[in-house]
């Protein structure tokens, strides 16, 4: 007798949306940017690496780098938008220099949104709403198959408090990695992150 497959979610950060030399911005949800050239590339070695699996479902939010991101990996397979997955909303950083974030708000509050997942003030992002999000979005998963997420570095580090983590790993997620939750008996379970392929 064989074990059923166990269902897998990957979670997939999009390519890059600024090219070496770029003034590096704060991109959040208001700010509907392409992949750059940078950023396609990274797609396509997503797909390539992906070109084996067999996702039977596939979800992506609705900003354009996102969409390309999954368009890329998936070809003609369709994908659901899940409104969840946008990213979130860097309230008056949105669009500013990382520079200027630094200066208004201090390296040590990004320091904690990068390690703890706690917001700066004035951003516009509810943690515990992300994290009931994710448990539910996981609990409508195939629990037997593969499934596919593409999302932004803010709604994918809150995954990590909702599924075991049994090593330290970062909270963000670079662009053009992934991260993959195994579905057990004792429930979803982080087996990777931060991938890149």
């Amino acid at each position: 007798m064989t074990n059923a497959k166990r269902g897998r979610v990957f979670i997939v950060r999009h390519g890059n949306t600024f090219d070496k030399g770029d003034i590096l911005l704060r991109v959040g949800g208001r700010t509907n940017l392409p992949l750059s050239t940078s950023g396609l590339i990274q797609a396509k070695s997503l797909a390539v690496h992906f070109e084996t699996f067999d996702f039977m479902q596939a979800y992506s939010s609705d900003l354009k780098r996102t969409r390309q991101t999954a368009e890329t990996i998936l070809g003609e397979q369709p994908y659901e938008l899940a409104h969840f997955l946008a990213e979130i909303d860097y309230g008056p950083d949105e669009g500013q220099p990382e520079e200027v974030v630094v200066a208004r708000l201090g390296q040590a509050a990004l320091d904690r949104w990068d390690t703890d997942a706690i917001p700066p003030i004035e951003w516009h992002v509810d943690p515990e709403d992300l994290r009931t999000a994710w448990q539910a979005f996981l609990a409508t998963c195939s629990q037997t198959s593969d499934t596919l997420v593409v999302t932004s570095n803010g709604v994918a580090r809150f995954l990590l408090d909702v599924v075991e983590v049994t090593k330290d790993v970062p909270r963000k997620l670079r662009t053009g990695a992934y991260g993959t939750v195994e579905f057990t008996p004792k429930g979803p379970v982080l087996t990777a992150w931060d991938v890149r392929p």
